[in-house]
């Protein structure tokens, strides 16, 4: 019995020692897979990752794959399906002349398959035209819902057939692909957005630089006008910014009142006292003036000398009128506390003042000359003329109002009737009145 024994252990031994090499060797060749498959990770990894420009990828990886797995031939597609755009392909081991046409196969192939997992697919999905050049394996990825993409693997030199381990690995390294397309297209996007700001950047400083120059102008306009206000009419004034291209409005009948002002003795005064000397008071008097005038919504059309006209037309017929008489009162007043004041230097003025109301064309009017063409603004007729007249007739600082303008203000200001009086080139004589200054 032990001599039996002893014989058939003899004879297991070697099948142990079998078993045991080729255990041995199994995990040899699974460490030398797993050592191909880090090795071919650590390679790829480096080509695709190394770089920022998809077309660079997509061909590294590409030179990659077949270099690794020692693939004859092989192409990969990455497409915008929503804008059907510009592709990026690469392919290597086919014909210079089919290149095109397979190009043209692939995109269709992307198309029509729609979003897909990532994996490998037979080629009897709708990638079958790819089969006439020689395509064993495609891997269709998708880097985003309308970015997607495919790789297509040819022949082996050393092998017939992809093991189920090599196209796991394969579907790993798409997988990588995927990660480093996406890394891709963000830096792109970081690209496109700097791009963006860059150009929105120099339209703003472009912007900037405009409006600098159009608040310069503005500036400049704004100066103008300013100064020119101490010159030109608000009516004139009013109009041209109503009518920036230069064309003045026309002529037309417009209630109003005018009102006359003149400086008694004014021409004795300057024999008595000298051109320099009269025009610091009349500056000293007409600055004042000219602040009532503009509070009271009034209008200087002239200037001569000791003498103005002033137009009040912003209101309705009462308004006008009471505007021109709160005006007179206010120069009264004013040159009243001016007399006091330099009382010991001169004579107080005596303002005389003519106030008449009613309808009169108002308006631009063109005078050619051989010197060119003058403007002016200004209102005219028998109104006018009869405001003249009337403020001719005031003597020792009286202010006189037309019958019109008294009709006008007669419930608020005390008036004092002087009764008609005959005016130079008037027909009919004018009934005026005085306005108490002392109420």
């Amino acid at each position: 019995m032990e001599g039996i024994a002893q014989d058939n252990n003899s004879h297991s031994q070697p099948a142990k020692l079998d078993a045991c090499r080729m255990e041995s060797e199994q995990i040899q060749a699974d460490l030398e897979s797993c050592d191909f498959n880090l090795k071919t990770l650590n390679d790829i990894s480096k080509d695709i990752y190394g770089s920022v420009e998809i077309d660079t990828i997509v061909k590294n990886f590409l030179l990659m794959c077949m270099g690794n797995f020692g693939i004859l031939s092989g192409f990969a597609l990455l497409l915008d399906v929503d804008r059907d755009g510009p592709d990026h392909f690469s392919a290597i081991g086919f014909p210079e002349e089919d290149v095109a046409n397979l190009r043209e196969n692939c995109r269709h192939c992307v198309v029509s398959t729609g979003p897909v997992e990532q994996g490998a697919e037979s080629l009897s999905r709708d990638c079958s035209p790819l089969s006439p050049f020689g395509i064993e394996q495609v891997f269709p990825f998708q880097v985003a819902p309308d970015y997607q993409g495919i790789l297509g693997l040819g022949s082996r030199l050393m092998a017939d057939t992809y093991t189920t381990r090599e196209r796991e690995l394969l579907e790993t390294l798409v997988n990588s692909l995927v990660v480093s397309l996406k890394n891709a297209k963000s830096f792109e996007s970081i690209l496109n957005l700097n791009q963006d700001l860059e150009e929105k950047n120099i339209a703003l400083k472009t912007a900037l630089k405009n409006l600098k120059a159009e608040m310069r102008k503005v500036e400049i306009l704004e100066s103008v006008k300013e100064n020119l206000s101490k010159f030109v009419p608000h009516a004139v004034s009013s109009a041209i910014e109503r009518s920036p291209s230069g064309r003045m409005p026309e002529s037309r009948n417009h209630d109003l009142s005018v009102l006359f002002l003149d400086i008694e003795g004014y021409t004795k005064l300057t024999e008595k006292l000298g051109g320099r000397e009269v025009n610091n008071i009349i500056e000293k008097h007409f600055s004042v003036f000219m602040d009532a005038i503009h509070a009271n919504n009034g209008d200087v059309n002239e200037t001569a000398g000791d003498g103005l006209m002033v137009l009040f037309l912003e209101g309705d017929h009462t308004t006008n009128a009471m505007d021109a008489v709160r005006t007179a009162l206010t120069i009264q007043e004013e040159t009243a506390r001016i007399g006091k004041d330099i009382f010991s230097q001169y004579k107080p003025l005596k303002i005389n003042i003519g106030i008449n109301s009613g309808s009169a064309l108002v308006g631009a009017a063109k005078f050619e000359s051989i010197t060119g063409s003058r403007w002016t603004y200004t209102a005219r007729g028998s109104l006018v003329n009869v405001a003249a007249r009337i403020g001719a007739l005031a003597t020792g600082g009286q202010t006189l109002l037309s019958r019109p303008t008294a009709d006008r203000v007669a419930e608020q200001i005390h008036l004092k009737n002087l009764g008609k009086f005959e005016l130079k080139n008037v027909k009919e004589p004018t009934e005026v009145f005085e306005l108490d200054t002392n109420e």
